[in-house]
């Protein structure tokens, strides 16, 4: 027969975020208790007492700290460079027949330039250039027939090279995105590949945006 901390374990654990702030402290474990009393009664078929719910969510958290934190801390730790790049322009523009043609035209003009910071992404109704502020006039000129959905400068990016691993790692793009978010951090656009992932942010943010990268895994 199920017992009710198994069940309790069970629900939390489905819920990795929960899980988290579980074990951070940030949750209410009355109010939580109140919200699963449901789904654990129905899981043991019989009434369970809320104080019972609370016990086993209280005796659960130490347990979780120590299944959550190895996995995700190991790959955070195993984060490469950090490349931070500033200048930048973000253009936006409609997606369209000749878009791609412009984007090889302004390739080609470009050259082998290493110096150069340049990525495109794709999207389905828009697509999204963010270059160096020195090929700002190149690209109105090249695109000036495309239609702009919008522009953004005074930017700045920091790249992470990030171990194999990452993408098997669940919650591991929140945990990057929480903490730059809990130190306010507005992010303008977020730029991946698959072991690469890039922020751009204003250029006020990017001494703090370094900074959190830089500490993360030291959290």
């Amino acid at each position: 027969m199920i017992t009710i901390p198994q069940v309790v374990e069970k629900i939390v654990s489905s819920q990795p975020f929960l899980a988290e702030a579980l074990v951070d402290g940030l949750i209410n474990i009355s109010s939580l208790a109140r919200k699963i009393q449901d789904q654990v009664e129905q899981s043991v078929k019989k009434p369970v007492k809320l104080g019972a719910i609370i016990m086993a969510l209280n005796r659960l958290a130490p347990s979780l700290e120590v299944k959550i934190n190895p996995g995700l801390k190991e790959v955070i730790t195993n984060v490469g460079d950090i490349i931070v790049r500033s200048q930048l322009v973000d253009f936006t523009y409609k997606n369209s027949n000749t878009l791609i043609e412009k984007h090889t035209e302004l390739l080609k003009s470009i050259g082998p330039n290493q110096e150069f910071f340049y990525t495109m992404v794709q999207g389905v109704f828009e697509s999204n250039l963010v270059v160096s502020n020195t090929l700002r006039e190149k690209v109105e000129q090249v695109f000036s027939t495309e239609m702009l959905v919008s522009k953004s400068e005074d930017l700045s990016s920091v790249t992470l090279k990030l171990p194999s691993t990452n993408s098997q790692q669940l919650g591991f793009y929140y945990f990057i995105l929480k903490n730059i978010a809990w130190a306010g951090i507005n992010i303008r656009e977020v730029i991946s590949t698959t072991n690469e992932f890039t922020l751009v942010v204003n250029d006020t943010d990017i001494d703090k945006t370094f900074s959190v990268l830089k500490n993360m895994g030291k959290n």
